[in-house]
């Protein structure tokens, strides 16, 4: 054996070695499947296939794209369930495909788009210098922190403001009916973005009055505004959720602790727990890492939170720390039929 070459073994070792070996080389190419996604995703595929089949020729034309160069990305997204392709070569959008249409309730087209950006896909090439505590690669990378990135102009912001709304609001109904509201007083939703959860929560409890406080060009794309249902209930608020948060009897924060350091979230925690009136509740809604091996996309978007944000994803022992360290004492976790939890957590001595 030349030295510097790896030897093969033989037998029932050898055979290990070499389903370890594929295996590992199959999960190195995983990305090509988001890749794949995210161009689907880009040229609206979706869209054209919600009227039945179509040939790679005709959804060249209808997309305006070369025909063999779609062809091999829709084999490979068949490969994954999201579109079929028939004994003709013409491909069906199957229903693990639909939510990617751009015109359907829940579509998820823009969230994809989010995701796959080269402001999250960039970073999480560069994950190894994350393990050396240069935390988080986005600013090195983009000469700026992730969210001033978003913030530079209305076109960069869309990619995640939209994308957000798409990826979260299927959650919001869910997460509103998951918990038990009080009959009278104000929910603050802090960074709330568009405000589809503050929504969702007023909508059902029509005895509430609420506040979506965030910075003021998130707030200028808000939907309360045109939903007559919650009309005279809402109030809109800006500021900086690292230096105030208005007065509520719920404080609520969706997918925002897990963008955070430590420090960063006590600092938010601690306003959080001074702007709490008597007997009130905050409520942080984000992933809570469950034990053991199985999969959970928490596990998943830690790894981005990490290479872009600096953030984390957190276990029930981790948000309880945080709100000791705030004034705050971890009260419950509520599991949701989606993969967020609500932990709520009240002012410590309640």
């Amino acid at each position: 054996m030349v030295r510097g070459e790896v030897g093969t073994a033989g037998g029932a070792e050898g055979e290990r070695l070499r389903r370890s070996g594929a295996f590992l080389v199959d999960e190195a190419m995983a990305f090509l499947q988001s890749a794949a996604l995210r161009a689907a995703a880009e040229v609206k595929v979706a869209d054209h296939l919600a009227g039945g089949p179509l040939a790679p020729a005709q959804l060249a034309v209808a997309t305006g794209v070369d025909e063999r160069g779609l062809y091999r990305v829709l084999r490979l997204l068949a490969t994954r369930g999201i579109v079929e392709e028939d004994t003709r070569g013409a491909f069906t959008l199957t229903d693990a495909g639909q939510a990617l249409r751009g015109d359907v309730p829940g579509s998820v087209r823009t969230a994809v788009l989010m995701i796959t950006d080269r402001s999250m896909w960039q970073p999480a090439g560069e994950l190894a210098r994350c393990l050396t505590g240069q935390l988080p690669v986005f600013d090195s990378m983009f000469g700026m922190p992730f969210f001033d990135y978003f913030a530079q102009d209305e076109r960069t912001a869309a990619v995640f403001h939209v994308g957000m709304a798409a990826m979260t609001d299927p959650e919001n109904a869910v997460i509103a009916g998951a918990y038990d509201f009080p009959d009278t007083g104000t929910v603050v939703d802090v960074g709330g973005g568009h405000g589809g959860l503050l929504l969702e929560v007023l909508r059902q409890n029509p005895s509430l009055d609420g506040v979506l406080y965030d910075q003021a060009h998130v707030l200028a794309g808000h939907r309360l505004a045109g939903a007559e249902e919650i009309a005279g209930r809402w109030a809109l608020a800006d500021g900086d959720f690292f230096t105030h948060v208005p007065d509520g009897d719920v404080i609520m924060m969706k997918r925002i602790t897990h963008d955070w350091d430590d420090d960063r979230c006590v600092t938010l925690l601690t306003h959080c727990r001074r702007a709490l009136r008597p007997g009130g509740r905050v409520l942080v809604l984000d992933a809570v890492v469950p034990p053991g091996n199985a999969p959970h996309q928490s596990k998943t978007i830690d790894l981005m939170m990490m290479a872009s944000l600096g953030g984390r994803e957190r276990t029930a022992g981790d948000f309880a720390a945080l709100f000791e360290a705030a004034g705050l004492k971890l009260a419950r976790v509520l599991p949701t039929d989606t993969v967020l939890s609500v932990v709520e957590a009240v002012a410590a001595g309640e």
